[in-house]
């Protein structure tokens, strides 16, 4: 974990809202692992207090004068590489800005309610601590692949991936594919399906931790990005070959069996309190594999916490096949550790192998 001398995460906070700069403050100022080392009103007044302060997290603002936080974020990446959670107001807008960040380089991002509700405030309260914390613990400084670099940008060097070891799914069959992720899903997911062609046989669906807000400009930023057709799953959808669908926000996502196919099913999350994580990867998988009797392949991606283990758990118990990301190209090891270390992954593979090895079930 990252620790100043005296034992504490040092924070910055961008923001050129004077209440949101001291509602982040008070938040984090009554956690004492933390130590507020300074704030910025703008972009470039974070870059400069990013360089003269060496915070362990910084939190930025997206839309602010002078300099934006995108801008800021890629100056503080090329200049002092720290770990960032982008602030992002709830809005299509917002989350187009969200996932460029991300792409840039944030850790991750918390959603900014400007509503004066309790329930509101409560929600942005403990996420903001909750990610905060895992930005701590996240791994900084992954690898970039071709897919994540901006077009008319030139990809840095890193080293090479590990030679692809011969599939243990060699000559076994499926006809789903479920996939689940978390905190650094977002650019590890567009990674994933960038390596599956567009005629891919069998239908995907994906379940990652977001508000309702974000699924969909996000469906559509991967529909964009990717040869497959990509969308926002709706109630009554059947999953297809070519298509794979985002898992809608705010709400929970079930399968069923459908006549010859699998079925959407979106619930709320009342009836399902027992899930903390929405949408409940758990619950996606779980249902998922009873739905197709264990004929599918589940994966989990980098994420905190262990949704997803218990479903997977369940898939294995029916014989279908589970790939984990590896440790070393994750964000947050949580999802994919749970999976490894509770005997329920068949292959453990570093992120840019993932996508290929899932298009090897093509025959």
């Amino acid at each position: 974990m990252l620790t100043s001398r005296t034992g504490k995460t040092r924070v910055l906070i961008v923001d050129d809202s004077s209440f949101m700069r001291m509602a982040i403050r008070s938040v984090l100022s009554k956690d004492p692992s933390f130590d507020i080392v300074g704030t910025a009103a703008d972009g470039m007044e974070g870059v400069e207090k990013a360089i003269a302060l060496k915070p362990d997290v910084i939190t930025m603002d997206v839309e602010m004068p002078r300099m934006d936080g995108i801008a800021a974020l890629r100056q503080i990446m090329a200049k002092a590489p720290t770990r960032v959670l982008m602030v992002s107001t709830l809005t299509n807008e917002g989350a187009k800005a969200t996932f460029e960040a991300l792409d840039a380089g944030a850790i991750d991002y918390i959603p900014k309610n400007v509503t004066d509700s309790t329930e509101a405030q409560s929600i942005f309260r403990e996420e903001l601590l909750r990610k905060t914390r895992e930005a701590v613990r996240s791994h900084f400084g992954r690898s970039v692949t071709p897919s994540m670099v901006r077009p008319g940008v030139a990809a840095p060097a890193v080293a090479p991936l590990p030679r692809p070891t011969a599939s243990r799914f060699t000559g076994k069959k499926i006809n789903y594919v479920g996939i689940g992720a978390s905190t650094g899903g977002p650019v590890a997911l567009q990674e994933v399906l960038s390596r599956i062609p567009v005629n891919f046989p069998y239908g995907i669906i994906v379940g990652i931790h977001m508000p309702k807000a974000f699924t969909g400009p996000y469906a559509d930023r991967l529909n964009a990005k990717c040869s497959m057709n990509i969308r926002e799953a709706v109630d009554g959808d059947v999953l297809k070959p070519g298509l794979a669908l985002i898992a809608p926000g705010g709400m929970h996502t079930t399968l069923v069996r459908h006549g010859g196919g699998i079925m959407v099913k979106t619930v709320p999350t009342s009836s399902y309190p027992q899930y903390v994580y929405i949408p409940s990867v758990d619950l996606m998988m779980s249902s998922m594999a009873e739905a197709t009797n264990g004929s599918m392949l589940g994966v989990i991606l980098t994420g905190m916490g262990n949704d997803g283990f218990k479903g997977m758990q369940l898939l294995k118990s029916k014989g279908g096949l589970t790939i984990a990301q590896d440790e070393a190209t994750s964000t947050i090891y949580g999802m994919p550790r749970a999976c490894v270390e509770g005997g329920v992954a068949d292959e453990v593979l570093p992120l840019g192998q993932i996508g290929f090895e899932i298009s090897k079930f093509m025959g």
